[in-house]
């Protein structure tokens, strides 16, 4: 090569570094978006990606954060804890995100957590809903979502007052999410004078439950509750159904919200009547009019979590264009003080990063593997 190359070379590096830029890349902003990509529950990584990169695209089109375009980066933790303390790890000494979107899992979003704090990265999961993601004090951690202390009384009292339920099994998947809102919901049915009549945990990835339908069966139980993820929900209410317990009134929670669900129980007829619990759905708001209308004109139906990632970008965009700073902390002290407008409606959160508003309500499946929000009871 020429010492004419050499000099020109040298030359544009000298230019770049005083105007501050890199020679090799335009300047961005990283944001991670962290949740099961694979696995049983890689219908939730979708949802959130494609919420997440619709807003990217909707926010670098007006002109990105601080002038910066916001750049995605990927990262799957199959709702292992583990392999999200190795995704968070990466994000933050690889990747050099600013902030994330995530996780998913409950189990996965504590651990993954620290690594964020400790490296001043804000971070705000659209889905983990046990209080400890909240509860330790993380000054830069938030939710797009409730918790499960709040969800829980929703679906304990709705069992009470509008099911009636008098034998109501509980049952978990032993995970921090899952067990967490089952316990939650069985504390609101034993504040209301309703003792379930069996307690029970089961094994993520178990396919089999014959022995814990029998035990529903013996124990007489006129309603099931479950607090786990689809997986394990679609195979429980297909055997329950089978083997005769077609009058045993099923419900859920915000782990089953995906079509996967009408798959793992095996076809819309078995899901058929299931109750769950989940935020009042965003698609039915005046704000999110327009973006739902882009995402079904491209052929998918933006729902779950979709919008909730969606919002979730939106809140860092805002916060870091609000602190006019590309730093987490900076970022999340701006968020506590003010309200950002989103897909959802307008936020706002608390001095925890839990959301000051939460608006769970419950949902029901229809013969056509369809979810629907049903009516508020007065």
């Amino acid at each position: 090569m020429s010492q004419t190359f050499y000099k020109k070379g040298f030359l544009a590096l000298a230019v770049s570094a005083a105007l501050g830029v890199s020679a090799f890349a335009q300047a961005d902003i990283k944001f991670g978006v962290a949740g099961p990509m694979t696995g049983a529950n890689a219908s939730f990584g979708e949802q959130y990606m494609r919420g997440a990169q619709a807003a990217a695209d909707e926010i670098n089109a007006k002109g990105g954060v601080n002038g910066e375009k916001i750049v995605l980066v990927k990262g799957d933790d199959a709702c292992e804890p583990k392999q999200a303390v190795a995704v968070a790890n990466r994000m933050v000494d690889q990747d050099k995100v600013a902030g994330v979107v995530g996780h998913f899992c409950s189990s996965s979003t504590i651990p993954a957590s620290e690594v964020y704090s400790d490296a001043g990265v804000i971070a705000i999961t659209p889905g983990s809903t046990n209080p400890a993601v909240t509860e330790r004090g993380l000054s830069a951690m938030f939710r797009m979502c409730g918790r499960d202390d709040q969800q829980g009384i929703v679906a304990g009292d709705y069992i009470v007052d509008v099911l009636k339920g008098k034998k109501v099994a509980v049952l978990h998947d032993k995970d921090t999410y899952g067990q967490g809102l089952a316990d939650a919901t069985k504390a609101q049915l034993t504040k209301r004078g309703v003792t379930p009549v069996l307690y029970e945990g089961l094994t993520r990835g178990e396919k089999d439950f014959s022995a814990v339908v029998t035990k529903i069966r013996a124990a007489g139980a006129d309603i099931v509750y479950f607090g786990g993820l689809h997986p394990e929900a679609g195979p429980l209410v297909r055997q329950l159904r089978e083997q005769g317990l077609k009058d045993v009134k099923f419900m859920s929670d915000d782990g089953i919200v995906t079509d996967e669900l009408v798959t793992t129980a095996g076809g819309p007829q078995y899901v058929d009547g299931v109750y769950m619990t989940f935020g009042a759905d965003p698609r039915m708001l005046p704000e999110s009019k327009a973006v739902v209308e882009q995402f079904r004109k491209s052929g998918y139906e933006p729902e779950g979590y979709t919008l909730y990632a969606y919002a979730s970008v939106q809140t860092l965009a805002a916060a870091f264009n609000g602190a006019k700073s590309d730093k987490g902390e900076d970022a999340a002290k701006w968020l506590k003080a003010n309200a950002v407008k989103t897909v959802m409606g307008e936020k706002t959160w608390d001095a925890k990063g839990d959301l000051k508003v939460s608006d769970y309500v419950v949902y029901q499946w229809d013969k056509d593997g369809k979810y629907h929000q049903l009516e508020k009871q007065k």
